[in-house]
């Protein structure tokens, strides 16, 4: 006691409580370093029979040089193995180490123990964080957690100050507020929540209408357990009751400082009441930290209630994950099919799209065709017949073309509308439904619970009655009297133990009873689950014979324009080949006529070189011929 003592006199906080002398304890006729003299030296003896004399000292506050060994006491921290392990975590190297480094300037940056660069307090406390989260790999370093270890370095050693955090963080729920998630401060922040909407609605409700939110002002209350919000000696006495009770005294507290306050904040708006709680609360009970402590204690608190609020909250944490896990599987079902429709459209679409393509080069073909055609007009002429034959397969092409045109415009149109459909979410509307049904079996569960809960209670009373009546007649004058009063306290005994059994078999029937709701309760949980994905699969199976009544349809429309293609080449190929054998038979004609032509001018030499006509015969012949070579060369002209 005398070495934890004198560990840190330089802390410069003496915090003896001024109070100290008790009404309880003004008959024992004692000083305060006696009394807790004797309290850390008889430690069992006063955990064991004296807890209520204990608790109120505490209130009244440990004495500035008995803190040390009180808090490692309380914490059961005096004799711990990882104590041994300390000198050899100093010599390991942390992935934390730098983030200490940064924060230690920032931790108590106007204590003197903690002042200065490189200060033996700075030292002390990288010590102690860097080889906590050693240790503690998972929770590592979190800033608020160096207000602690400081506070403790104040009192005791660095060894000493360890093993107490190290308890701290595994039975008094910190490791669970410093994980990386926090899971465990939403868990207070909503506790805290209920204790301000049911003890002061209306600072509640304005709190909720300026939005200021509860984690706003006391996230740092429970990380810090109010060493960075309240002056040093009022956080102390705080963290002494901390350290017998644990977490309800910072629910007490925060309640009782808004409790306090809560006619200046309702007049105030959001910066207002920000600036508030920065400047004039802090300092309301420098010199009468009794007077907090005090309100703290009439604040109304029931541990059962916030150990159901703690149960709420996991089962609502638990509903919720399983519902967002049903959501994103119906997410990703959803998603699979439109994705699944998205790759069938496009694929109609390629074909329609390489349909269109051959009907575009088909019709290039044709006017190339045509081209042609105009440019033999030279040559030959065309019939009226053969060029209205052309510009009507003309237009028809060119209808084609449009039609085609138009059923890509629709498939990229609904291609477009799947695209967006499959960004969006599935229907709230479910959610929402499956929601109440868990709200509703919430409900149902707490209702078992509590009769359950009750049922237990009554067993309790009576086994307390029966301790009470055992220990009435158990003081042996009783029953040395008469042998009548002897029958009857037997008698009595067997009516008790027959009641308890009764009642035990009641709770055991009431437990039973409540295990089959339960399994009531899930049976109607996963019916209408079954129930609800036979809809969804029916509704599923509706689109499915949907699209694919759609896709045949889809289908006969591409056939017919494949059939309507093949008809149209097949008049075109027709008009062709009569258009080459109408131009082969003048091609033959114009053969024949200009044999004849031929012939006749062989004739004419012949007629010549034999002199079997005259001058005049001769020369009339000629002439002959000479027209009927042009009457040819016209009959040509008109065939052609």
């Amino acid at each position: 006691m005398r070495s934890m003592s004198g560990s840190r006199r330089n802390s410069g906080s003496s915090l003896v409580s001024s109070s100290s002398a008790s009404s309880n304890l003004s008959h024992l006729e004692e000083d305060t370093w006696i009394l807790w003299g004797r309290i850390v030296n008889e430690w069992e003896e006063w955990r064991r029979k004296k807890e209520k004399l204990l608790k109120e000292l505490i209130h009244k506050g440990i004495p500035h040089h008995f803190r040390a060994i009180v808090w490692q006491l309380l914490g059961n921290a005096t004799d711990m193995p990882v104590k041994n392990q300390y000198s050899e975590l100093l010599k390991m190297s942390s992935p934390c180490e730098k983030l200490i480094r940064r924060d230690i300037a920032r931790t108590y940056p106007e204590h003197d123990f903690f002042k200065g660069q490189d200060s033996l307090g700075q030292e002390v406390l990288f010590n102690v964080m860097k080889a906590y989260s050693l240790v503690d790999r998972e929770v590592g370093y979190c800033q608020g957690s160096a207000f602690i270890v400081g506070l403790l370095l104040m009192q005791m050693p660095e060894e000493e100050a360890f093993c107490v955090f190290v308890r701290l963080m595994q039975e008094y729920r910190l490791r669970e507020l410093f994980k990386p998630s926090m899971a465990e401060l939403g868990l207070c922040i909503y506790q805290f929540e209920y204790l301000l909407q049911e003890q002061l609605p209306e600072l509640n409700v304005h709190f909720r209408s300026q939005s200021f939110h509860t984690s706003m002002y006391a996230s740092s209350w429970f990380l810090t357990l109010f060493l960075t919000f309240l002056p040093l000696p009022v956080a102390t006495r705080i963290f002494d009751i901390f350290m017998y009770e644990g977490l309800e005294i910072i629910f007490r507290v925060g309640m009782a400082i808004l409790q306090y306050n809560q006619t200046d904040l309702i007049q105030l708006d959001m910066e207002g009441m920000s600036q508030h709680f920065q400047k004039v609360i802090p300092h309301q009970f420098d010199s009468c930290p009794d007077k907090l402590i005090l309100r703290a204690y009439q604040i109304k608190y029931n541990p059962k209630k916030m150990k159901k609020l703690r149960t709420e909250n996991r089962l609502l944490k638990q509903r919720i994950e399983t519902l967002e896990k049903v959501r994103s599987c119906w997410g990703q079902v959803t998603r699979a099919q439109e994705a699944e429709e998205n790759y069938v459209i496009k694929r109609e679409l390629a074909v329609a799209r390489q349909q269109c393509s051959t009907a575009s080069e088909s019709l290039e073909r044709a006017q190339d065709t045509i081209r042609e055609l105009q440019q033999h007009k030279c040559n030959f002429l065309y019939t009226e017949q053969f060029v209205s034959s052309l510009q009507t397969q003309l237009e028809q092409s060119r209808l084609q073309e449009a039609e085609l045109l138009g059923a890509l415009k629709e498939m990229q149109d609904k291609v477009l509308e799947l695209e967006k459909r499959s960004s969006l979410l599935p229907d709230e509307s479910n959610v929402a439904q499956l929601q109440e049904e868990l709200k509703l079996v919430k409900l149902r569960e707490l209702e078992t619970l509590h009769c359950f809960r009750e049922m237990q209670d009554t067993v309790t009373e009576l086994n307390q009655c029966w301790q009470q009546h055992v220990s009435r007649g158990g003081g042996g004058g009783h029953w040395k009297e008469s042998p009548k009063k002897n029958a009857m306290n037997e008698l009595q005994d067997k009516l008790m133990s027959m009641r308890l059994r009764e009642a035990q078999a009641q709770a055991e029937l009431r437990e039973a009873r409540l295990k089959v709701l339960q399994l009531e309760s899930q049976n109607q949980i996963h019916g209408k689950l079954v129930s609800r994905q036979e809809e969804e699969s029916a509704a599923l199976q509706e689109r499915v014979q949907y699209l694919t009544a759609q896709n045949k349809g889809l289908q006969g429309q591409l056939s017919e324009v494949k059939r309507k293609q093949a008809e149209s080449d097949c008049k075109s190929k027709e008009e062709v080949m009569a258009v080459r054998l109408r131009e082969a038979d003048s091609m033959a004609a114009m053969a024949e006529l200009r044999q004849r032509i031929a012939e006749l001018e062989i004739q004419k030499e012949e007629g010549r070189i034999q002199g079997q006509l005259n001058h005049s015969d001769a020369s009339q012949y000629i002439t002959q011929l000479r027209e009927q070579i042009s009457e040819l060369k016209n009959e040509v002209r008109h065939s052609v």
